[in-house]
């Protein structure tokens, strides 16, 4: 398979980036995306040219660390599917395939393909975790959850933070990332102690670290690679809501 790739070149955070052509010839169709990325890197370095940056680890669809915007979407045209799952075969033969990185103020370019994610850590740091001292550890059957609840918990678990409903969204927004580890604690007995403060303290982190709000176009999760849903963003605003009343009768 041969394509055209166009992909977006860019020094670092502070200069112009750019679309370069890159011509690449004798693909398998069984090549993943970011193993073809690997064949041409290969080229470019043995022309004596620089490489293109692009981040992966586990190539797993685990990590969420390969994300790119490929033809227009985020992590591809295969829906539920990371970039790292994405297989050539899903491209037809002599197309052009454009690449760019994730687009928002709050993932800045680090260089070409490469943004900066750590505004997800922040949000997380601000209150996705339990504090609570759980002293020694105890049987899992100690605390009855219900399958329903557990299963939802689950669901909105699976988040791998990639950031593709932030790409997705035409004001940048996190809502979807945040509802999701919001959720996956508040609908656990573990996780009520500090839901209050947690929703709080999660939703003014992403207020502050710059993402937009909520377009209620469906795109993030149309496009995110784990299917989560949008419903998680309702929860949210619920706990958000409840956690306010609670404050202003304090």
């Amino acid at each position: 398979m041969n394509f055209k790739l166009k992909i977006w070149r860019q020094k670092n955070g502070a200069t112009k980036g750019k679309f370069v052509d890159y011509p690449i010839e004798d693909v398998s169709a069984e090549m993943s995306f970011l193993q073809m990325l690997d064949y041409l890197n290969e080229k470019l370095i043995t022309s004596g040219k620089e490489s293109v940056h692009f981040e992966h680890d586990c190539r797993e669809g685990i990590c969420g660390s390969c994300g790119l915007y490929i033809n227009g979407r985020p992590h591809g045209p295969q829906r539920n599917t990371t970039t790292c799952e994405l297989h050539m075969r899903e491209f037809e033969d002599g197309s052009t395939i454009v690449i760019e990185p994730w687009r928002s103020k709050a993932f800045p370019v680090i260089k070409d393909l490469v943004v900066d994610r750590s505004a997800f850590d922040k949000i997380m740091h601000a209150g996705g975790y339990i504090n609570i001292n759980t002293g020694v550890a105890k049987d899992a059957n100690n605390i009855l959850i219900n399958k329903s609840i557990s299963d939802r918990a689950f669901d909105a678990s699976v988040c791998i933070g990639c950031g593709a409903c932030v790409a997705a969204c035409k004001n940048s927004s996190a809502m979807l990332f945040v509802s999701a580890k919001v959720s996956q604690y508040a609908m656990m007995p573990q996780g009520r102690v500090e839901a209050t403060e947690r929703v709080q303290r999660m939703v003014d982190k992403m207020d502050e670290v710059g993402f937009g709000f909520c377009s209620n176009t469906y795109g993030c999760e149309f496009d995110c690679p784990k299917g989560i849903s949008v419903e998680f963003i309702a929860k949210m605003n619920r706990e958000f809501f409840s956690a306010k009343i609670c404050k202003s009768k304090q």
